[in-house]
């Protein structure tokens, strides 16, 4: 475990990616584990892997069951709550969420003033459709320290383009992406993502192997911070655990400007693109 402060005295906000590998269905021992690592660690903002508590390999609904949790109430909003309080930090991290009978893959955004926000995935991956209901909640923008306006997608949103633009038409400054990435994709696709739309993003992605039964996963890491040039700010290796913190100015992902006479989103030409609720294809 490790932690790095990337020096830049000319820049505002403080990020940070927390990549680690969650023991399957041990959420008491996770939370252990994210709050040794994340004591005293001060940023305005750290993101935290999808399903960050729970691991992902499942192998029965009964097992998601016992891990799926209340997103207000529930063990991971509570340590949260109190590492926000006690560090001064926003954190955005993926939980299994339990609203009467319905499971969520879902991600929240715990703010130090105590109030959370909740997003649930829209995009559910593979075998997530079988333990999972899709998210209700569409993709909004929520504001953090310093009234900065993040967006949050989970993972396999990031391979649907809309994810990504539909957070910066409403003015996302930094785009968080908790995930279990698997796929060989998605860190270098999360460069266009960012440059598309001109904005920070944070993929916190977790770490290691996962078994249960006969199903295995490995997961890729690889955690990153991008700027909206598309450039990586810093990306970590594949199995390394620990927290990493940049400085960024999240200003600079107001300015939608290619050129002196391109802007990428008051360039658009909807009205001539397809509509996206046809159906008959």
């Amino acid at each position: 475990m490790f932690f790095k402060k990337l020096q830049d005295r000319t820049m505002k906000y403080r990020v940070g990616i927390c990549q680690f590998q969650p023991r399957l269905l041990q959420v008491t021992r996770n939370l252990r584990q994210l709050e040794i690592m994340l004591r005293g660690i001060r940023a305005d903002l750290i993101v935290l892997p999808e399903l960050a508590t729970s691991g992902y390999v499942f192998n029965n609904q009964d097992e998601v069951n016992g891990i799926a949790e209340d997103g207000i109430a529930g063990p991971t909003a509570c340590l949260l709550k109190k590492l926000a309080h006690d560090n001064k930090t926003s954190y955005i991290a993926g939980f299994a969420e339990k609203e009467e009978d319905r499971i969520y893959n879902s991600a929240m955004l715990v703010n130090p003033s105590g109030e959370i926000f909740i997003y649930r995935k829209t995009h559910l991956f593979a075998e997530e459709k079988k333990w999972f209901q899709p998210g209700d909640t569409g993709f909004h923008i929520f504001s953090t320290q310093k009234n900065i306006k993040v967006g949050i997608m989970v993972c396999f949103d990031w391979i649907f383009p809309e994810s990504a633009r539909s957070l910066a038409l409403q003015g996302a400054q930094i785009i968080a992406h908790p995930a279990n990435l698997v796929l060989p994709w998605c860190q270098q696709a999360m460069l266009t993502r960012s440059l598309e739309n001109r904005v920070y993003t944070i993929t916190a992605n977790r770490t290691g192997k996962e078994s249960n039964g006969r199903k295995n996963l490995e997961f890729t890491g690889m955690s990153q911070i991008t700027n909206p040039e598309g450039k990586i700010i810093h990306r970590m290796d594949k199995i390394e655990e620990g927290v990493y913190i940049a400085e960024i100015d999240p200003d600079s992902a107001l300015d939608k400007k290619v050129t002196a006479w391109n802007d990428i989103l008051a360039d658009r030409r909807p009205e001539l693109y397809i509509n996206s609720s046809i159906e008959d294809r």
